[in-house]
């Protein structure tokens, strides 16, 4: 099992007017949303209707040399996928994007979120004599799109249809022969973007972060529940299931983001430095430096000195040539990944009462072993401020959080037993109330079901992880 969170997947979707190398441009888009995935990845070219795609395990540069994008050659159109798997485990038949060849043309799919009813959906498709190669949820999404479009006029009306199928989170990138469709379920609450680059190419992309490294102007976010379609005629926006405010996940802001990106209008980087001063006056204490861990608590911590006066400084140095730990297969290397990734500057923790600033705790283990990391180096006090407040509820729309009988919180009564447990002399966590003013630009709402067990929408009891194999289990009985 992981020790932190897991990342969602990213998804980004580029329309020219000409044919151009627009394997280029997805292979930019998904080095700067890498930090979403890193399992996978793929990229599917438009090139007058022909379909061209590669995928596979790993980064985006060691996927994608020079000889892959030449293969993949020009086009005006393609998308693009980085995948952690929520579902489906490390089948390649679940690296995105999908690319299907059916009977009205071609199609591919990439997708960002997690579905409650995938297995359902699943079924009914199944006992129709389909055929599923995976085990994701994006399989279930094509299929869904494909059996509308055979009766529907074109493939955004399949689309409308559809979206009152899903059941969950999913921001989607579709391509056809002709056309770019962007979409998002009704409670966004994964993130979704346009953009614009200087010579009229239409982009999309998980984060905005994406349209910078294009040098592509942001337009706006895709409404919760829109449909956006670009052809040769332009952007086009279908709104049929818009409606809510939306209830896009906090921890966008906490951890998935990258922090230069801008989501619903509100920048991570400044929602981050506000939960440190957040923390700062739910949770005071006296100390003579405030530090963060390495990238996400980093913002936190700055906030943190900044509404404290206590002085901000650099705690860790972190190597860059190493993973994040919980992509290591087994616990001993995960041992060792938290040694080798984080060193402790001792010259600024010696003799010091310090304030260490970490965006969560999942399981406590890897956070034991950074507080130990701080000892070893003469802390006189360690104090853990935590920028989110306890895990204790599974997350159905996309987040991987651990089951709740390994998650910390849930195996202590109190923050004072989980604070001797990984070895801290206090722990604070930041308050659920204070999460939804992190992005007070934002007009939006916000799904905090992973701290609060309450969900915008209506969840299974429960539903494993490897719940389309078990599905199909029950299936063939």
């Amino acid at each position: 099992m992981f020790e932190n969170l897991k990342e969602e997947c990213g998804v980004f979707g580029i329309f020219e007017n000409k044919t151009t190398s627009v394997a280029q441009s997805a292979y930019l888009a998904l080095y700067a949303l890498q930090h979403r995935g890193q399992e996978s990845c793929g990229i599917a070219v438009n090139d007058d209707g022909v379909f061209r795609h590669y995928r596979g395990d790993g980064l985006v540069p060691d996927v994608f040399n020079h000889s892959r994008l030449e293969h993949l050659g020009k086009g005006n159109m393609a998308i693009g996928h980085v995948r952690y798997s929520t579902t489906g485990g490390k089948d390649v038949n679940n690296i995105q994007p999908l690319v299907i060849r059916h009977i009205k043309g071609n199609l591919a799919l990439a997708h960002n979120g997690n579905l409650v009813n995938a297995p359902e959906l699943r079924k009914k498709f199944e006992l129709k004599g389909a055929i599923f190669h995976g085990t994701s949820d994006t399989e279930a999404i094509a299929y869904s799109i494909v059996s509308n479009r055979l009766e529907s006029e074109n493939t955004e009306r399949a689309i409308e249809k559809v979206m009152y199928d899903l059941k969950g989170a999913y921001s989607c990138v579709v391509m056809t022969a002709t056309k770019l469709i962007a979409f998002r379920d009704p409670n966004g609450f994964r993130p979704l973007c346009i953009g614009k680059t200087q010579d009229g190419a239409w982009v999309v992309a998980s984060e905005t972060c994406a349209l910078d490294t294009l040098g592509a102007s942001f337009v706006r976010d895709v409404l919760p529940g829109e449909i956006v379609v670009v052809s040769s005629n332009g952007l086009e926006s279908i709104k049929t299931h818009c409606g809510c405010k939306g209830n896009i996940c906090v921890f966008e802001y906490i951890y998935f983001a990258r922090p230069d990106s801008v989501i619903e209008g509100s920048s991570v980087q400044h929602a981050r430095m506000k939960a440190g001063e957040f923390l700062a006056k739910e949770h005071p204490v006296e100390a003579d430096i405030v530090i963060g861990v390495p990238d996400s608590g980093l913002d936190a911590a700055l906030g943190y000195a900044n509404a404290s006066g206590i002085p901000y400084g650099i705690g860790f140095i972190k190597n860059r040539y190493i993973g994040r730990s919980f992509i290591q297969p087994t616990q001993g290397q995960r041992s060792d990944a938290v040694r080798i990734k984080l060193n402790a500057v001792k010259k600024n923790i010696e003799g010091k009462r310090v304030i260490m600033i970490d965006d969560s705790i999942v399981r406590g283990t890897t956070c034991a072993r950074i507080v130990r990391l701080l000892r070893e180096a003469g802390a006189r006090e360690v104090h853990m401020r935590v920028s989110s407040p306890p895990f204790k509820h599974p997350c159905f729309f996309g987040t991987d959080v651990d089951s709740q009988e390994n998650l910390i919180a849930c195996q202590f009564d109190t923050v004072e037993e989980i604070a001797k447990e990984i070895g801290v002399d206090s722990l604070g966590y930041l308050s659920v109330e204070a999460t939804h003013h992190l992005a007070s630009e934002s007009s939006c709402g916000f799904c905090d079901g992973c701290f609060t067990g309450k969900y915008p929408i209506d969840v299974p009891k429960e539903q494993p992880k490897n719940k389309f194999e078990y599905k199909m289990g029950v299936v063939s009985e």
